[in-house]
């Protein structure tokens, strides 16, 4: 057998610049890295002496480039990943939050957080934490609950059998999410003579699991007994690239969809039966036809709240649920009909079992009545208070091309996008809402500029997010990925701000104005990231706004547009009630009449199905 002699961080870099997809491209696009005492030496040298055979992109933050590769994981449709690097301690832990985003919304990333020496000499190491009563725990377990896959790096040779678990589960379609790959930093640097064979290509086929033929036939019988079928698409469907699928089988069996969050951009805006957003953050047509519906046929989707309406949206006594899904964890929730397989394959076969199967005609009205009432609230106004988020995102739409991409992630712009967006091509809507994580949106939007650089990649994002991390547009400069990103400046945290209201509470703590200051907060975003090296203007109305997204799409690097908005409204059209506790107990009769609409609108819920 013959061997080579490598450290065991120079082994670990040259066996996953081998890995391919099924594309036969370099699953890996590369290594995000900071380096520090736990990973400079060992992982440092093994990627200087990688070269372009495994970039390494040098970020601001840990968070922010974990975040820019599972962005990249996402936008890449799951097809490619990228790894990154850490050192112990604070570096390490910075990228826990990360994790939790990757796992809740199954998206690959490999982690590799530097780890306390595996000899114990130096113990304590710098950064090391002790716990009294265990000696093997280290900081780098707080990644166990967020990660599918974890392991610890003690010797160079575990790394034989560590690195193909970790290629199983990123690129698996069921078990998909983040890997732990905890390397003891004395390890590191450790050689080891390693089998050449261990590095030879090898391509990791995209796995397409057919269901059980009984699970099929269930389903048949399912959708050929329903009159009125709904399809909830989800992010299933583009990571299974099985958007063409979904509109054939929605087309010749003439069943509505509506989307999720992740799902969005599954079918074109316009076409005739996609009919929005579906839940909380959902367009009236499709929550209208989901009350009604007797079957709901989830196609990649986990089913979250948001989309359920709390389960309290599907109102039909005799409704069920069909769930195809290539987890079965996901499609056995809530004592659905399950098929576990893959969208596409699954698609395909219903499609051609259901012969001439039609359900009831849709009404065309209720599409009609939904796109004129997001006109009217995404037209640009008049007069001169302050814009609406819906007004800003009219403006942006109006400003791009259908194969623009829009990114964000947490606070009221994902609500407002999910219902008004118009995405007319898939993956032209990019919004992190299984993990609603703010300070997503900068980063993320790296990240899907690094997978699609032909298309415009456009971030919108409150002043609340990009105060909590901004600092990867430093890095899209840095790098040359030109993103173009618009703050809605609304002096606090909006959209939490209204749902504190909302259940009887006063603003408190959330708008800048009702938090407790001495100093008024006045920050120049514009001058803030102009600093960073992007391009950067403030605009005071939509007519201004839209004048600055041209200058943006002309400009050469990353360009930043701020506006003031206004923090209150939100878009009345739509929506649906969502499961948010209102305090039993109450001195203040505001919260004791929220509390009475929250108990009449539990009585709506169906928990457990």
């Amino acid at each position: 057998m013959k061997t080579v002699r490598l450290t065991a961080a120079q082994a670990m870099v040259r066996y996953l610049s081998v890995q391919l997809n099924h594309d036969g491209e370099g699953f890996f696009g590369g290594c995000w890295a900071i380096f520090g005492h736990g990973n400079v030496a060992g992982m440092g040298e093994a990627l200087h002496g990688a070269g372009d055979s495994f970039p390494t992109w040098r970020g601001h933050n840990e968070q922010g480039m974990a975040h820019a590769a599972i962005a990249y994981a996402k936008a890449s449709n799951r097809k490619r990943a990228m790894a990154v690097t850490t050192s112990i301690g604070p570096g390490a832990t910075n990228m826990v939050t990360a994790a939790a985003l990757a796992h809740v919304n199954r998206l690959p990333v490999l982690f590799i957080p530097g780890d306390v020496f595996a000899n114990r000499a130096p113990d304590p190491v710098l950064q090391q934490i002790e716990d009294f009563g265990d000696g093997t725990i280290s900081a780098n377990d707080c990644f166990k609950p967020v990660s599918r896959y974890f392991d610890r790096i003690t010797r160079p040779e575990q790394l034989l059998t560590a690195l193909p678990r970790a290629m199983a589960v990123l690129t698996d379609p069921a078990d998909c999410g983040p890997v732990t790959l905890g390397f003891c930093q004395d390890v590191q640097a450790e050689a080891y003579d390693w089998p050449e064979s261990f590095f030879a290509p090898k391509t990791w086929k995209h796995l397409r699991p057919r269901a059980d033929v009984q699970q099929i036939e269930d389903a048949i019988g399912a959708i050929r007994s329903a009159k009125k079928p709904l399809i909830i698409a989800g992010g299933g469907v583009h990571y299974a690239q099985a958007c063409g699928d979904l509109r054939d089988f929605a087309h010749r069996h003439n069943i509505p969809v509506t989307e999720t969050q992740a799902g969005k951009s599954a079918l074109p805006w316009d076409d005739d039966l996609n009919m929005g957003s579906i839940g909380v953050t959902g367009a009236s047509s499709a929550n209208a036809i989901a009350e009604d519906a007797d079957l709901i046929v989830a196609v990649g989707t986990r089913l979250q709240d948001f989309t359920t309406g709390s389960w309290s949206l599907f109102k039909n006594p005799d409704r069920r649920i069909l769930s195809i899904n290539v987890a079965a964890y996901d499609a056995r929730k809530h004592d659905a009909i399950s098929v576990v397989g893959d969208a596409k394959v699954t698609l395909a076969e219903l499609t051609n079992a259901l012969g001439s199967y039609r359900a009831d005609a849709v009404d065309p009205a209720l599409k009609k009545s939904w796109m004129d009432a997001v006109g009217g609230v995404t037209a640009a106004p008049t007069g001169n208070a302050l814009p609406t988020d819906a007004q800003v995102i009219g403006a942006v739409q109006r400003s791009t091309d259908e194969n623009a991409i829009v990114v964000c992630a947490a606070g009221g712009l994902p609500g407002e996008l999910h219902k008004l967006w118009k995405a007319a091509r898939p993956n032209g809507y990019h919004v992190e809402y299984g993990f609603s994580c703010m300070g997503y949106e900068i980063a993320g939007g790296l990240g899907v500029k690094m997978a699609c650089p032909d298309r415009e990649v456009v971030v919108m994002v409150g002043d609340g997010s990009y105060m909590m991390m901004n600092s990867e547009l430093a890095t899209s400069v840095m790098l040359g990925h030109k993103i173009i990103t618009v703050i809605l400046d609304n002096r606090g945290f909006g959209c939490i701000n209204r749902l504190q209201m909302a259940t009887g509470g006063e603003s408190f703590n959330n708008l800048l104005d009702t938090a407790r200051h001495v100093v008024p907060s006045a920050i120049d975003f514009a001058a803030h990231a102009g600093a960073m090296g992007a391009i950067s203007e403030k605009v005071s109305s939509i007519t201004e706004l839209e004048d600055a997204m041209v200058r943006a799409k002309e400009a050469n690097r990353s360009y930043v547009i701020v506006i003031d908005t206004d923090p209150l409204p939100s878009t009345e059209a739509g929506g649906h009630w969502w499961d948010v506790a209102v305090p039993e107990v109450s001195v203040r009769p505001s919260v004791n009449e929220a509390r009475k609409n929250y108990e009449a609108a539990l009585k709506n819920q169906r928990p457990g199905g």
